[in-house]
């Protein structure tokens, strides 16, 4: 299968790919206690196909920054693909189509057959826009949002339109763009990125929405990568998106919560020895979703 794949995408054969991308019951992951989102561009297989080996807890398949307009096509129907190929995954599995002006409700139309975890629209400005997306979407899918404009940030405590949207991304580079501020403004020491940080974090909160903190975009720098981290940490944030599997380690190590993932592990085990009992060892859960013997023997090693 997965030859075919390469095959197809290698001779820019999009009626192909898209008999591939067989629409799919896929069971849903409702997980929101992730803390590690790698993005991977939707338009390489070889990253693609290494999904269910990946350390992070959510991968977010990205259809806009780093896909050009001419690969856009072939990089939706690899998403489609590859959610057909994951139908049950311990990864929450998130899509960011593109700018709902630049393609976005259409990508929303075609991927709602395919189920993903959750969608993440980014650029987005306002309720009514939210609201439009929602009357389209699927509605066992989650809703993700962008928050990388200047009119999103003024109106990031109506964004929260119902309790489909689940969770903001801080884009900070793009929100700094277009407040027109420099982004020699995005560093440690800076009091408009604490209280930038400090605003998002209680304003979801407080609306019971999950804030992730900015990518940060120098994934060889990992010294100044842990500082922010820490910061983060210390102020309350739980997740921060990821550019690299060394990024994912570093956040998974430094925002755990020992007590949590102690408490997690023991339900963990618990479900799944009920359940194997049964003969089953591959199942869903409502709050930590698909649960089978690898994640089962992850759970004994954290009581290890």
């Amino acid at each position: 299968m997965l030859n075919k794949i390469k095959e197809a995408y290698e001779n820019r054969d999009l009626e192909a790919l898209d008999k591939l991308a067989t629409p799919t019951f896929r069971n849903i992951n409702k997980n929101s206690d992730f803390k590690s989102v790698l993005m991977l561009s939707a338009n390489n297989i070889k990253h693609l196909s290494k999904i269910e080996e990946l350390e992070a807890d959510a991968i977010m398949i990205n259809l806009e920054d780093g896909v050009s307009h001419e690969e856009k096509p072939y990089a939706l129907a690899l998403a489609a693909i590859f959610l057909t190929r994951l139908t049950e995954c311990s990864k929450k599995l998130i899509v960011r189509v593109n700018a709902l002006d630049e393609g976005g409700y259409e990508e929303i139309t075609y991927l709602n057959q395919f189920m993903p975890d959750a969608i993440r629209i980014p650029k987005v400005k306002n309720s009514a826009e939210v609201s439009c997306v929602l009357a389209l979407l699927n509605e066992e899918i989650d809703l993700h949002l962008s928050i990388e404009t200047a009119d999103a940030w003024h109106n990031l405590s109506t964004l929260g339109v119902n309790q489909r949207v689940t969770t903001f991304y801080l884009g900070i580079l793009d929100l700094f763009a277009d407040m027109k501020l420099p982004q020699s403004l995005i560093n440690l020491d800076n009091p408009t990125m604490t209280y930038m940080l400090s605003h998002f974090l209680i304003t979801t909160k407080a609306m019971g929405i999950k804030p992730v903190s900015f990518v940060f975009q120098e994934f060889k720098d990992e010294v100044t990568f842990i500082k922010w981290i820490e910061l983060e940490k210390s102020m309350g944030y739980k997740a921060k998106g990821c550019l690299s599997p060394n990024q994912v380690k570093l956040v998974n190590k430094i925002f755990v919560d020992k007590e949590a993932e102690l408490h997690r592990a023991k339900v963990i085990i618990k479900l799944f020895e009920m359940h194997r009992d049964e003969g089953i060892t591959g199942f869903v859960d409502d709050e930590y979703g698909f649960i089978d013997e690898p994640i089962y023997k992850g759970a004994l090693r954290v009581l290890e």
